[in-house]
């Protein structure tokens, strides 16, 4: 607030910053969560789209990307 009033404008400009973004920096701070593994996950899709120089559907590239990161079992007892 005493920032804000000043005349100091750099650090009017950070409290304002931090004010607009006090919600995202509190989360980070409370739960420890961030988009990274997000980001790794895109990466490994992309890497796989590159490899295979794209799919020919979304079918192909789903079972690819389930394959790849071990989520599809290939010994199902259905």
């Amino acid at each position: 607030e005493n920032v804000v009033k000043s005349n100091i404008e750099p650090m009017k400009k950070v409290a304002k910053t931090l004010r607009n973004y006090k919600v995202g920096i509190i989360n980070i701070i409370k739960y420890r969560v961030t988009n990274a593994r997000a980001e790794q996950f895109n990466g490994a899709i992309q890497k796989l789209n590159h490899i295979a120089h794209g799919y020919r559907n979304f079918d192909n590239l789903r079972c690819a990307v389930l394959f790849f990161n071990g989520k599809l079992d290939l010994f199902s007892h259905n």
